[in-house]
């Protein structure tokens, strides 16, 4: 640790002491503490994701990064607030707004094994740009079946952005 703080400071830099710990991780974590009777590997966020030790279908060894919850439920927050702001746009405004919003977000946390955050996300924008135009006239019914076409229209399908980090160095260990 003091290691890293040497280094850190020459560049100007410094570890903020309550969000800094050490904590064992990486392939031969889970053994080692499953030898002394502990729990499974603690897990650590770091830039939107949450970092924790993980296994393929195959039994390898893998870093499993999933979206951080408070970070995406922060996001869905925002969406909600600038719908409501925006609620009496055009729906073609609203889903150019949104098919920026999901797209950023699909570029960003688009990283393998997380797809299933990235299509919540998605479908949770889908559920409150819904809830937003249903509340724009009291005579206007919207049913989910034509919302989904607006859907389908104007947010991007969740996929995956980022190789596999195996594919991204030509690394197999």
């Amino acid at each position: 640790m003091s290691e890293l703080r040497e280094r850190l400071a020459r560049f100007g830099l410094a570890l903020h002491s309550e969000k800094t710990r050490l904590i064992e991780f990486g392939r031969y974590a889970e053994q080692s503490r499953r030898k002394r009777g502990e729990a499974k590997p603690d897990t650590f966020n770091f830039l939107g994701f949450t970092h924790s030790c993980a296994k393929t279908r195959r039994g390898k060894f893998v870093v499993l990064r999933r979206t951080m919850r408070r970070r995406w439920q922060a996001k869905l927050r925002e969406v909600k607030a600038e719908l409501r702001q925006r609620m009496h746009e055009p729906v073609p405004e609203m889903g150019r707004y949104l098919r920026s919003v999901v797209g950023g977000y699909v570029r960003y946390h688009g990283v393998p094994m997380n797809a299933v955050a990235v299509s919540d996300f998605r479908q949770a924008v889908g559920r409150i740009w819904w809830r937003v135009l249903k509340r724009r006239s009291q005579k206007t019914h919207l049913p989910w079946t034509r919302m989904q076409r607006h859907v389908a229209r104007w947010l991007p399908q969740a996929r995956i952005c980022h190789p596999y980090p195996w594919e991204r160095f030509g690394v197999v260990t």
